[in-house]
């Protein structure tokens, strides 16, 4: 599911109250049917819906990467040999295995957001959100975590990606757009894509295939359906 919207439209606020982070003034807000307003909720609550925020160096700790991974599994109250099987498993899943001595503010952007990464899978959560976890990083480290992040996906776990570069949103089989905090758009990333309308309304532009195959269509060249991606634009005009 990709969350967008302008700044200010409601997207972090939203994504923190599934995850206990906030609580709302008034209402009620349920995950898995957990009241996130009852403290003695919290823990099983961040059990279900893990979150990765946009800077790394808000979520890390600890002094080495393996204690940094530890840290969530310690608080579970977990037994110490199923702790490291779970650093293990998540320090190769997420290539930082031969990182874990390393002091974590020591490392790069996409190093540190892959220990984050990590450490939170390590939870085993159902739900992951991830609160523009690529805004920090150059372009090689963005393909290597959205890479990352669709083995999650097709292992079974649900996505919950807040971004405002919608080429990252293409793959996504809902898209919830948000205007100062009510929900003005749920449907697929192709309708929401087509809407000029609605883009300038909430702030954004399509992903650049879209722009482009539109440039293409003004020059003679249509091109259907228009391609939401790179790849897509490229076996369009090859094909």
């Amino acid at each position: 599911i990709g969350l967008v919207g302008a700044n200010g439209s409601g997207k972090s606020t939203l994504v923190r109250m599934l995850n206990a982070l906030l609580v709302p003034v008034s209402g009620e807000v349920r995950v898995d049917g957990l009241l996130t307003s009852d403290r003695a909720n919290h823990n099983r609550i961040r059990e279900t819906a893990g979150m990765v925020f946009q800077n790394p160096d808000s979520q890390i700790v600890a002094t080495s990467v393996e204690d940094d991974i530890a840290f969530g599994l310690e608080n579970l109250g977990l037994p110490v040999e199923e702790i490291e099987r779970r650093i293990t498993t998540a320090a190769r899943r997420f290539g930082v295995a031969g990182l874990l001595e390393r002091e974590p503010h020591w490392l790069s952007g996409g190093q540190k957001q892959r220990v984050v990464l990590a450490g939170v899978v390590a939870l085993e959560p159902r739900v992951l959100i991830l609160d523009e976890p690529t805004s920090m990083l150059d372009p090689c480290s963005r393909r290597r975590f959205h890479s990352l992040v669709e083995d999650l996906w097709r292992g079974g776990a649900t996505i919950i990606y807040i971004t405002q570069l919608m080429d990252e949103l293409a793959f996504a089989d809902r898209i919830l757009a948000l205007d100062a905090g009510r929900v003005v758009f749920d449907g697929r990333p192709r309708d929401i894509f087509s809407s000029d309308e609605l883009l300038e309304r909430i702030s954004l532009e399509p992903p650049l295939a879209v722009r482009l195959a539109r440039t293409l269509a003004r020059r003679g060249c249509e091109l259907s359906p228009v391609p939401l991606t790179l790849s897509q634009l490229a076996e369009e005009i090859c094909g």
